[in-house]
């Protein structure tokens, strides 16, 4: 039994044992440096300042984080579109969804991404503290309506359920309070939910109290949550989990190929059978090796001198792996754009389903949309307005797994009269090669406008 606000649950310790992988992928070079040797493992016997110095040159190939950039933006290939069914009075909560300046695309944007990450991502319809507002016309006088607030996996501590609904729902938030007439203090706090009730609590000489507490004009707790691999309720893993842990190889193998690089670009100078040299009192002198273009160092008979260089053959070996974990990042990450096949149909069932055909990043962008409108329902319900409305979401999500290669495929194919020219054009639009601001038939008109190329007559 447990009364401590401030205590983690058993099920968000084990989704943060996966977190602890892809949070310092999405942070980057220094993230990673900072996981230390979690993710960088020290070699036997190893020394701790090589492995300190190996640790900080190491650079992070940022397949994981890009994947995860790439295929939201081709979510939020075009704005979200608010339906016709929503309110006036919430299409103008859209243009600053979250009080802070963000419409909702900028907005869902960050929350699309997160969740892409670590699986899920929460979003907090809020509502301002109404002291002493009574009317909806007072509320609107004093700017009060709702807002969003995206609720990142890492700060949630944990939650009960009745096995279809949240009952309870905590999550840690910082605060920031002036401390003095310049600086500020930040403040950690609990926040715990429930239906119609909120309360906050904080640590005071180390024990927790109570610091404020209000009610809901809700029924229900506002809180929103974006599944990208659902497990259970308020329980999902990282969807890209294979990715993170080649992107981790990578990152690991990487290290040991950029140490065996530093290794073989120092050649070593090897000294072969020089006479071992004694003072007068029959001790043993150490080698003198002078080296330079104006020193000489001079070696008995049959002794030798020479550079011993790395052969080669292991450098060549680690490259060629680092460029496999690549192609199979590439294609691990393409697997989000691939179309589900569910066997073998007939001629008559592929056409009828064929405009059904999903991938799972459509079907994510899907799920996503009626997130959307469940925050509008709850805004709704805070205004006591019966249909809060639906969302739509047009995205790029044809697959096209790597366009430095499949762009030069593209043109050898329109130079051979394969493919027309309005494709070509369409395809390089499609990767982003065109800007979308162009259409074929005005370029096609300036094209026979420009005349023949030079030198071709």
């Amino acid at each position: 039994m447990s009364n401590d606000p401030f205590a983690v649950s058993d099920a968000i310790k084990a989704m943060r044992a996966e977190w602890a992988i892809t949070e310092p992928l999405m942070g980057g070079t220094l993230a990673m440096r900072k996981a230390g040797q979690a993710l960088l493992p020290k070699h036997p016997a190893e020394e701790d300042e090589a492995y300190a110095t190996r640790l900080g040159v190491a650079t992070l190939f940022p397949a994981y984080s890009e994947t995860v950039v790439s295929m939201t933006d081709r979510v939020f290939a075009e704005p979200i579109q608010l339906g016709d069914d929503i309110p006036d009075e919430l299409k103008g909560f859209a243009s600053d969804i979250d009080r802070q300046g963000n419409d909702l695309s900028a907005w869902g944007v960050n929350w699309f991404r997160v969740g892409l990450s670590y699986g899920l991502s929460h979003a907090l319809v809020e509502y301002p503290k109404a002291d002493g507002v009574r009317t909806k016309a007072e509320e609107d006088a004093a700017g009060l309506r709702p807002y969003v607030v995206m609720i990142h996996p890492m700060q949630v501590l944990g939650w009960r359920d009745d096995g279809t609904k949240l009952t309870q729902f905590r999550y840690l938030e910082t605060v920031t309070e002036d401390d003095g007439d310049f600086g500020v203090k930040i403040i950690e706090q609990v926040r715990v939910l429930e239906p119609g009730t909120w309360k906050i609590y904080r640590k005071v000489k180390g024990e927790h109290v109570l610091h404020d507490e209000g009610v809901t004009s809700l029924v229900v707790i506002p809180l929103v949550t974006f599944y990208t691999k659902r497990v259970g309720l308020m329980r999902a893993k990282p969807l890209m989990m294979e990715l993170a842990h080649l992107n981790i190889k990578h990152w690991q193998s990487q290290s040991d190929q950029d140490n065996i690089l530093h290794v073989a670009r120092v050649p070593m100078l090897a000294v072969i059978g020089p006479t071992q040299n004694h003072d007068r009192n029959g001790n043993l002198l150490p080698f003198q090796l002078v080296v330079g273009t104006g020193a000489a160092t001079v070696l008995p008979m049959n002794a030798d001198m020479k550079f011993v260089e790395h052969g080669g053959k292991a450098i060549e070996a680690g490259r060629q792996s680092l460029l496999d974990l690549i192609d199979e990042m590439r294609m691990a990450g393409a697997k989000l754009l691939r179309k589900d096949q569910s066997g073998t149909k007939t001629a008559t069932q592929a056409q009828e389903d064929a405009s059904q055909e999903t991938s799972p990043l459509m079907r994510m962008a899907h799920h996503f949309a009626d997130c959307i409108a469940q925050i509008f329902q709850l805004m709704a319900n805070y205004r006591n307005l019966p249909e809060g409305g639906h969302v739509e979401i047009k995205g790029n999500f044809d697959i096209d797994y790597a366009p430095e290669t499949s762009i030069p495929s593209l043109v050898n194919m329109a130079n051979s009269s394969l493919l027309s020219h309005e494709t070509l054009f369409s395809e390089m639009q499609r990767r982003g090669v065109i800007s979308d601001e162009f259409d074929w038939s005005d370029e096609r008109a300036r094209i026979e406008e420009q005349g023949p190329a030079l030198g071709s007559m």
